[in-house]
């Protein structure tokens, strides 16, 4: 087994453990896929507790947003200089609650680093006050400025704890909101370790709260006091929060399940393409979004590429190292393990094939398991449909571009997709026909997923909304339009005033038309 990392230790857990909203002296001992072994007892929060944080937070968020943008800024650079500072722990924890390994650690400090300098340094830009064009030229003024919604409700999963949590809290913060964040019990410790360098940074205290517990009793709790939601999660419970969030009449941002497809077309290199599809299906064990759990390979290149992505994964390093010796890590839980096994079972039973992988490796650790790839695959199998979320992978093989597109999009999930080819031309052109939200050219995820200039959601049963980018910082704040009129030309508000400027309204509607003015 690894030695505990001496950056990640019990007093650590301990003290970051006490940031959480806690009034009750309820806990859970928490367990590290690494080696099953306990690492610490999490507080568990009840809904007092949410409604307690919503409402000092609240108050936090009044001067927060009063600071301004030139302040906010100045404290979020100094939390973004803080996470490279502090990245050794950071990389621990994320191997310690996820059973990650040191590479993929480093994914998500890179990009949690990445969203907070992108929010910093765009917020003044995108949520500025700006001259629009008004009804009537001359007549009257229109601008608009941008209100922070107030608190931000933040749900977070286990399986990106670290850099999903900054993709949501970060540009809240950027454009002068409060957050209150429930935490996974799995990903807590990463998080509470993330919202603690932002404190340090000068982020107030009670201005970004997290939460622990259970999803019906403080995630119920969320939605009904906060203003604006984000959740990343099941297709089956983001539903449940849209609607709570409908009924409310407040916002929300939903990231939710994929079963994303990868195309591999027949001009690739066999070799390099398997290599980059081993990682894209299995850098998380699957357990990502946006990871790939569908392959299309053109028959043309089957039989090379399916060789090398079979030997790429059987030759691979699985284990708990905290280095970079590892090529694949753990998955999360008990629970994960159980519905990876029910899944290949059912396949198998139903006749499909192990063409590598299959085994549990509790020599290793106690949820392991091979990245597995099936043939075989067919609609009668839990595998063929829903999301996996783990380290099973579905190979097809098709004749045409055009049989490999229909397959693909033949999905109730539309949240991230892939195309392998030497063409730029044929990647643009298949991208385009892609029905996902983000599509990837010679990259599983990690080219659209790191673009945080760029908004990421989804599409069909994916979600709605959108982070990152503009859009991302724009969920956070009320567009509200403030018009003057000027008194240089009066309006008409008699009859006989109208119908006076009658004729003059439509040559003014002609004019604005011929020069083409908005």
């Amino acid at each position: 087994m690894p030695m505990r990392a001496p950056t990640a230790s019990p007093e650590l857990f301990a003290r970051l453990a006490d940031d959480v909203v806690a009034s009750g002296s309820e806990s859970i001992a928490m367990r590290s896929p690494l080696d099953g072994e306990g690492i610490h007892d999490l507080p568990r929060s009840s809904a007092d507790d949410v409604r307690d944080a919503v409402a000092r937070a609240r108050l936090a968020q009044l001067a927060w947003a009063r600071a301004g943008f030139a302040e906010r800024r100045r404290v979020l650079l100094r939390a973004h200089d803080l996470l490279l500072d502090r990245r050794e722990l950071l990389f621990d924890l994320v191997q310690l609650e996820s059973g990650k390994t040191r590479g993929q650690a480093l994914e998500e400090v890179f990009q949690s680093a990445s969203v907070t300098r992108y929010n910093a340094l765009s917020a003044r830009r995108v949520l500025r006050r700006r001259r629009r064009r008004s009804g009537v030229p001359l007549a009257m003024t229109t601008r608009v400025r941008y209100r922070p919604k107030g608190v931000v409700g933040v749900i977070t999963p286990w399986n990106f704890a670290l850099s999903l949590a900054a993709m949501d809290v970060v540009p809240a913060l950027a454009a002068g909101c409060a957050v209150v964040q429930k935490a996974d019990d799995q990903g807590a410790l990463t998080i509470l370790a993330l919202r603690r360098a932002f404190i340090d940074a000068g982020v107030p205290e009670a201005l970004w709260a997290v939460v622990t517990g259970t999803a019906h009793e403080v995630g119920e709790a969320l939605t009904d006091h906060v203003d604006y939601v984000c959740f990343t999660g099941s297709t089956a419970v983001g539903r449940r929060i849209g609607e709570k969030a409908g009924r409310r009449l407040i916002g929300a941002s939903l990231e939710l399940g994929g079963k994303n497809p990868l195309i591999v077309l027949d001009d690739v290199d066999p070799e390099r393409a398997a290599a980059d599809a081993a990682y894209a299906c299995f850098s998380a064990m699957g357990q990502l979004c946006v990871s790939i759990e569908r392959l299309y390979v053109h028959r043309a290149v089957a039989g090379e590429f399916t060789r090398a992505l079979v030997e790429r994964l059987r030759t691979s390093t699985l284990g708990s190292a905290y280095d970079y010796t590892i090529d694949f890590g753990s998955l999360t839980s008990a629970e994960q393990l159980a519905n990876v096994e029910a899944t290949l079972d059912d396949a198998i039973a139903k006749g499909a094939t192990v063409l590598v992988g299959g085994r549990h490796r509790p020599d290793l650790g106690p949820w392991f398991y091979e990245p597995t790839v099936l043939t075989g695959v067919t609609p009668e199998m839990r595998v063929y449909a829903e999301e996996t979320f783990g380290a099973i992978v579905s190979l097809y093989l098709v004749d045409t571009e055009d049989e490999a597109v229909l397959a693909a999009n033949d999905s109730e999930y539309g949240l991230n997709a892939s195309v392998f080819t030497r063409s730029a031309r044929r990647g643009r052109r298949v991208a385009e026909a892609l029905e996902a939200a983000s599509v990837n050219v010679n990259e599983g995820y990690r080219a659209s997923f790191g673009s945080v200039d760029a908004p990421m959601g989804g599409l069909k049963a994916s979600g709605l909304g959108r982070r990152n980018g503009p859009e991302g910082l724009l969920r956070f704040a009320d567009a509200i339009t403030v018009s003057r009129a000027t008194g240089l030309i009066q309006l008409p508000r008699t009859g006989r005033e109208y119908g006076a400027l009658a004729e003059a309204f439509v040559l003014l509607a002609r004019v604005l038309r011929a020069v083409r003015l908005r």
